[in-house]
């Protein structure tokens, strides 16, 4: 019997994984992935050669730092459950992708080192999921090394991020005597991931449970479990959904430990896809007609063809392959021919998905970031923005002749996120903005391995970059023909003013009460001629 679209969705979670770099991110991700039999080897951080394709981390500069500089998507089963797990960069050079991609998910695992808790990245990610209303689960990492005491951590997630907290399990010792994990509610243990059912005690004094660890740390182990159990509040599933409390596990992902208690976790309490604020009207995840949106652009992911993925967020109905869809920016109608479901580097053809699924379409430009495709309704999906780069640089080629070349690699770059480009209205040659510094290294590096273009950065003179708009018609043009110099424009070919300084900036504003300096620029559909 074929399984309902109601079915098909109850069963998605679809989540984002987020942490401060070398909290463990990466290794996490793998272990789920086995676990879902996504991958059939795990490789550490520093992967061998041999094992690099069993790994979210795909281009070279992630391979040599052992960071994560883009959004990796896939998709796995574990038990009844289909999940969409999104990698996001952990740097915070690389903002603006994680923001896109949270708007993607219906919830969130924070990753937090035992040994450092709550790091200046881990707060910035959370205070963005807290502007999402998304549910958050915590898992603490890193249980076999150097930790805190988890009543220490808990209490941090409590002050800093003004988040409650409910422990679910407990670790058993820590360090060099890490043995497992104990379940406070259910009174289980597992000892590792092996164990793919818990093993039932009597108590956290059982043998097979203060009996791993050494006499002396036997005793204050029962005390912390019983005093979590009184002292800590218990799970609530509404406080949870609403983003007021986040439920929390320990383990480590390294070495198997706590990973099958989070997937469950996911499974149990993550919710089912939501509905969708759509500029007209909310639309709900059961709706029988096609909606999704487009929150990511990736190109040359193979290296041996220069494929073009976008990869879009279903919100209703069902996505199938070969069906035609409506770009809403443009009223075209396009065909979805092969759309793809990714298991980290390796990808199928996806016959079809549901709202909650991430598929990735190959295309050759036509897909843009914040892109809604439907069934023939004009909705456009909100929330999918530009920031205003914080550098700004002009890129120098060394070989004149390969100039057309560099404009079209940096126009693909910008439509896929990684910078964006501003053309200055007197001709001077193109600036390209960044949040931070290593986007400009991923820039570099890509543009010389995939399209043999080697370059440099130089300075320019502006360091300050704003979209300008007035209500007063006449008044961006006016102000346009008197700041000739100053003036570039987007990939939409929308109007930005450079500034030099933040004094400069404030000087423009005071003068022209009627002009508008937005650093956020919302996705717009343009009129068609």
């Amino acid at each position: 019997m074929a399984e309902t679209l109601s079915d098909a969705v109850a069963r998605r979670r679809t989540f984002a994984i987020i942490a401060h770099p070398d909290a463990g991110k990466t290794t996490l991700t793998e272990k789920l992935l086995l676990f879902g039999g996504a991958i059939q080897l795990a490789g550490e951080v520093k992967a061998k050669k041999d094992r690099i394709q069993t790994r979210s981390d795909w281009m070279k500069i992630e391979r040599e730092r052992g960071i994560s500089v883009v959004t990796s998507v896939m998709t796995f089963e574990y038990g009844d459950h289909v999940f969409n797990l999104l990698d996001t960069p952990g740097h915070e050079d690389f903002a603006d992708d994680t923001y896109r991609t949270l708007t993607a998910v219906d919830a969130a695992v924070m990753v937090l080192d035992a040994a450092r808790g709550i790091e200046p990245r881990t707060l910035k990610l959370f205070e963005v999921c807290r502007l999402r209303d998304i549910p958050i689960i915590t898992f603490v990492n890193k249980l076999d090394r150097e930790s805190r005491n988890p009543f220490e951590i808990l209490d941090e997630i409590e002050e800093k991020l003004a988040l409650d907290t409910a422990p679910i399990t407990w670790p058993i010792g820590l360090g060099k005597n890490f043995s497992g994990t104990y379940h406070l509610k259910h009174n289980t243990v597992r000892r590792s991931d092996a164990d793919v059912e818990p093993i039932a005690v009597n108590g956290p004094e059982a043998d097979n449970v203060a009996g791993l660890l050494p006499e002396y740390q036997r005793e204050a182990f029962i005390e912390e479990v019983n005093l979590a159990r009184e002292a800590c509040r218990p799970f609530d599933m509404e406080s949870f959904r609403e983003g007021h409390l986040t439920p929390v596990y320990f383990g480590s992902a390294l070495r198997n430990f706590g990973v099958r208690d989070l997937i469950e976790a996911i499974g149990d309490w993550a919710p089912v896809p939501r509905a969708q604020e759509g500029d007209s009207r909310k639309v709900e995840a059961t709706e029988e007609k096609m909606t999704s949106f487009v929150f990511k652009i990736q190109a040359n992911m193979d290296p041996n063809h220069r494929d073009r993925i976008a990869f879009v967020r279903v919100c209703s109905g069902r996505l199938q392959r070969g069906m035609k869809a409506k770009l809403v920016r443009t009223g075209k109608q396009i065909s979805l021919t092969a759309p793809q479901f990714f298991f980290a580097r390796n990808r199928i053809t996806a016959d079809e998905a549901v709202a909650g699924d991430v598929v990735g379409i190959p295309n050759h430009g036509t897909l843009r970031i914040g892109d809604t495709l439907t069934e023939g309704e004009d909705i456009l999906f909100r929330g999918v923005p530009n920031f205003a780069p914080e550098i700004l640089r002009r890129v120098r080629l060394s070989d004149a002749m390969k100039a057309k070349k560099l404009r079209e690699a940096l126009q693909q770059m910008a439509e896929e996120g990684v910078v964006q480009l501003f053309s200055p209205e007197d001709g001077s040659p193109a600036i390209v903005g960044v949040v931070g510094a290593l986007q400009l290294d991923v820039l570099k590096e890509r543009l010389k391995m995939e399209y043999t273009l080697p370059v440099d950065f130089e300075i320019s003179r502006f360091s300050i970059c704003r979209w300008i708009s007035s209500d007063t018609k006449g008044e961006v043009d006016k102000f346009i023909a008197a700041h000739r110099g100053d003036i570039a424009r987007d990939l939409d070919d929308d109007p930005v003013y450079l500034a030099q300084h933040q004094f400069g900036l404030n000087y423009e504003a005071e003068r022209w009460k009627d002009i508008r300096f937005t650093a956020v620029k919302d996705y717009q559909v343009r009129e068609l001629a």
